[in-house]
């Protein structure tokens, strides 16, 4: 018996197919800020930046592409401004909800 698979695709192109899609990118990103990971949120606003295409978001947010690629690097500290330019290139916004119970730091 002979079965032919359909040759598979790079994880990659499916998800940047899907987060073209301005709601699913909302769902994504709003999963990833639930987690309150500074990397992952990096990691969730490349995958976008990347659906998107580096050279648009960086033009939408006033930074050369290689800056974009710096800002968005694993372990890297972007300024707010940077971020909240990407949100709006992408046609979204953050918006503050309570959590269950505040996290109070040790002093």
């Amino acid at each position: 018996m002979n079965l032919k698979q359909k040759p598979s695709r790079p994880y990659e192109e499916g998800l940047d197919e899907r987060l073209r899609e301005p709601k699913y990118a909302i769902e994504y990103l709003n999963s990833v800020l639930e987690e309150n990971d500074p990397d992952l949120l990096l990691l969730g606003l490349r995958d976008v930046a990347r659906a998107h295409g580096f050279t648009y978001m960086a033009e939408s947010t006033g930074l050369n592409r290689e800056s974009l690629y710096k800002a968005l690097g694993k372990g890297k500290n972007p300024r707010i401004g940077t971020i909240l330019d990407l949100f709006s290139a992408m046609g979204c916004r953050i918006r503050l909800e309570p959590t269950k119970k505040p996290r109070r730091k040790a002093i």
